[in-house]
Formats: structure tokens, sequence, C-alpha cells
């Protein structure tokens, strides 16, 4: 094969009117033949060649005509600027050049000479005339688009930030980590193993942990506000209903209603920031219904543990009850364990209920939206 790929079967070469002449001719307005339209580009670079080969694409167009992209005048290489050319034509249509049946570029007599030079190497018809133009291949092939790779241009990080790079074969015993951070782009949230440091250490001051936990949230806050969630939102699993019998808003979570095995458990922590961060700012309850639930239904213990470490202080601080409707023997070992050493702040606001009657104690039958199916639940339980 040839070495950039698969052959390309739609690619002429002829000698046209130039520019200039095809405007002289026309009255200086470009034209588009119908269907067929054909675009001219006169100068462009290589990712200008890539955009009006994607509105071709985008207009379904069938052909696209390219005038030489570079002259004299500009001072750039003919012969550089041929193979960016050909060879942004090359990887565009390796990949999106199944509707495009012709790329015509418009030379005149000065470039035809290289242009045919050059064409076989893009656009072998045979493995012979492929390996007769290997030696025109120039060193930088380009990017996965084309474009010319510039190494000034890149970002360039260093494999072991502070070790300074020599022949020597001495073992460093100690490393110098003083440029570690230092940088300004490394600044903007401050040394991290710095802090991580201190917290571990209790050096850090408890303002300072809450103004780093704040920033956190804050990130978090923007993404669920900026993030689509309207499929988490479509599975009813949390929501606002009405409010208890002291007026605190009250928010209800559907255990059943959790398929953990095939929902983003990412975008489900941020559709519960960005339900909840409104009601939090003032007293609330919570109500969990975990009736009829099954193993694929039961957030895993270091979720429930990210998520309670995430979330603003406000959601902890203002949340006076949680409501366990119809438990399980199994469900409170585990609410116990995780209450006992995961989130101990929590334990004393878990409540279990048993059926709705005890609920409604709480919360006014008419303030509540509960699912039919734990309405029948119940009234089979407490019939039996």
């Amino acid at each position: 094969m040839d070495p950039l790929g698969a052959r390309s079967r739609f690619v002429d070469i002829q000698t046209l009117a130039t520019w200039q002449q095809q405007l002289d001719g026309e009255g200086g307005q470009s034209r588009s033949d119908g269907p067929l339209g054909q675009i001219f580009v006169f100068e462009r670079s290589a990712q200008d060649v890539m955009k009006l080969l994607c509105r071709c694409r985008e207009q379904a167009m069938m052909s696209v005509g390219f005038c030489v992209v570079t002259t004299a005048k500009r001072g750039y290489p003919l012969e550089d600027a041929t193979h960016i050319a050909f060879r942004t034509v090359r990887r565009f249509l390796e990949n999106h050049g199944n509707g495009i049946e012709a790329v015509v570029f418009a030379v005149t007599e000065t470039e035809e000479s290289v242009y045919r030079k050059l064409l076989p190497l893009y656009f072998p018809r045979s493995e012979e005339e492929e390996r007769a133009c290997l030696p025109l291949l120039p060193a930088d092939i380009g990017n996965s688009e084309g474009e010319p790779i510039v190494p000034e241009r890149q970002i360039r990080i260093a494999e072991k930030p502070g070790i300074l790079e020599d022949d020597s074969q001495d073992d460093h015993t100690e490393l110098d980590l003083a440029q570690v951070g230092n940088h300004a782009f490394a600044r903007m949230e401050g040394d991290v193993d710095k802090q991580r440091k201190q917290v571990l250490q209790g050096h850090m001051s408890e303002a300072a942990m809450q103004k780093q936990h704040q920033r956190n949230y804050s990130r978090w806050l923007n993404r669920a506000r900026a993030e689509d969630l309207s499929d988490i939102a479509a599975l009813k699993a949390l929501y606002q209903t009405g409010v208890d019998k002291c007026g605190r808003t009250v928010v209800v979570v559907v255990g059943r209603n959790i398929p953990v095995t095939l929902i983003d458990l990412e975008k489900a922590l941020l559709y519960f920031i960005h339900v909840l961060d409104h009601i939090a700012v003032k007293d609330y309850v919570m109500v969990y219904f975990h009736t009829l639930t099954g193993e694929h239904n039961h957030l895993h213990t270091h979720f429930l543990k990210s998520l309670y470490d995430i979330v603003d202080i406000k959601f902890k601080r203002n949340l006076k009850a949680f409501y366990f409707v119809h438990p399980t023997f199994r469900s409170k070992v585990s609410a116990w364990f995780f209450t006992t050493f995961s989130v101990s702040g929590l334990k004393e606001k878990l409540h279990y209920v048993d059926n709705l009657h005890e609920l409604f104690s709480c919360i006014k039958p008419e303030q509540i939206d509960i699912p039919p199916f734990v309405l029948e639940y119940d009234a089979r339980v407490s019939s039996s």
C-alpha cells in the first residue's frame, strides 16, 4: 500500500484558467453549477481547505475545485504548499469522501509540473507508481487532518518536573521540586498536593478546608446547570413535592426507579445537585421509598459517600429528617453501617417507616406524591 493509506479515485488535475481570469470572464462573480456546485479556493491554508471540504460535504455537493493555494507573491514554496493541499484533501477523502465524486485542482502552466509530480505520491494509480514516488515523501506528513506540525507550537510537558536532564549517571538522592507548582497554570488552584498533605497532617485550618470544598462544589454546580440531564429526570427517581407538618419542603427518592447498572452515576450526582441546590438553602426533609427495590437498584456506599462529601454544607445542615419507607432487615443493617462509619452526621436524622400510616403522621397525604406501586404494596402488606 502507499505510505498514507488507501488510494483515491476522485482527483483529477488539469490546466484551467486562473482565478482572476475566471472572475473577469464572469463579471467578477464566482459561480456554482447546480447540484454539482464547485467551490474554487485561492490562497488558502490547510485549515481553509478542510473547511471548504466540510462545507462541500454538508451541502451534499458531489464535486469541489481548488485553485493554487500559494503564489510567488506570498513567498511560500510552491512544492510545500502543494504537499499541504494534496495531503489535506487526501485525509478528508479517507474519512468523509463517500459522497464526493470529483476533486479538481485548477492550476496554471507555472504550477502544473509540480502538481503532476506530486499527485501520484498522494493518489497513486498503481503500486509501481507508488514506489517510484516514495522519495518525494516529506519528513513532515502532518497531523490527522493534514495540517503541518510545528514543534514550537506544541504543548510540552516535562516527564519529571524539577529534574534537570543531563548525561550524568550519578544517583540523585534528593530531588529539587522547588519549581513544581510555580507555573501560573498551577497557581490557579494552588498547590493541590501541598493542601492535601496539610489536611492529612491536620495543619490546614477549618476555614481553608471549607473554602477549598466550596470551590469544588461550585465546579460541580456549574456542570449541573450546563449539562443535559433530561434522561435522568425522566426516571422520576428524585423530585420535589409538598411540605411536611412543620412547613419544610419534602424531597422524594424512589429507589425502584434507579437502574444503577444502566445509568451514568456521575450524571445522577449532577442531577441531585441540580434539584436540591435551591431547596437546601432552607430546612427540608427527604423521603426514600425502598419499596420493591432489587439488587440493581441499590446505590453503592462509595457513591453515596462521594455524594455526601461533594455536596455543599447547606445540604447537610438543613436536612432535618430522612424517612426510610418500607425498609428490609438487610437495608437496615447496611444503613446502620453507613451512618455509623461513613456519614455519622446522618445517623440522628434517619427514621425507619414501616408503612404509609406512620409517614402520614409527619407528612399529610395531600402533601406528598407517592408512586402507585408504593400505594398498592402498602395496602397489600397492611391488609395481610
